[in-house]
């Protein structure tokens, strides 16, 4: 015999050992289970998950006017609230509006109010900041202090008992 035939010999055996395939590694009453968790899966937690979603991109732009303190971010909310109602064909407006500074704005307020507002915030910050680096300071120097008071107290209670044993 050649070695190809004694090849296609082994194969051939295999193949007739082969047991029968099976759809699914599930079988029987658990298979049902399995169908009705899925069906109620995808009947009615993904649609609201889509819509949770939905909702989350669309009010992405409002969030973005608001973290840039955007002098119009109430008009851009109003913009994102009408994009949900035409199915979002608006929404890329209320993000390109969100990220845009106001053109005329200097013209009609007479400062250019967004920096302002903007350093503003930045001050705050600032002023906080200090207030915090502050107060980490006198609480880092009441611990040194505590530290202190106990390191004296063990010396004295030390001293006490080294008398205590004298006596």
């Amino acid at each position: 015999m050649t070695r190809n035939f004694r090849k296609m010999l082994a194969a051939a055996g295999l193949i007739m050992l082969a047991q029968s395939a099976h759809a699914s590694f599930l079988h029987g009453e658990t298979l049902d289970a399995v169908a009705d968790g899925l069906a109620w899966l995808i009947l009615i937690a993904m649609p609201i998950g889509g819509l949770y979603l939905f909702w989350m991109v669309h009010i992405l732009p409002e969030k973005i006017a608001h973290k840039r303190h955007h002098p119009q971010k109430d008009a851009i909310q109003c913009l994102c609230l009408l994009s949900l109602v035409f199915g979002g064909m608006l929404w890329p407006i209320a993000w390109l509006w969100a990220y845009s500074k106001p053109v005329m704005y200097k013209l009609a307020y007479g400062t250019d109010k967004v920096i302002d507002e903007h350093e503003q915030h930045l001050k705050q910050d600032d002023q906080k900041l200090a207030a915090l680096e502050q107060r980490t300071q006198e609480e880092a120097d009441e611990l040194a202090a505590l530290k202190a008071e106990i390191e004296r107290l063990k010396t004295a209670v030390a001293a006490a008992n080294i008398k205590k044993d004298e006596a």
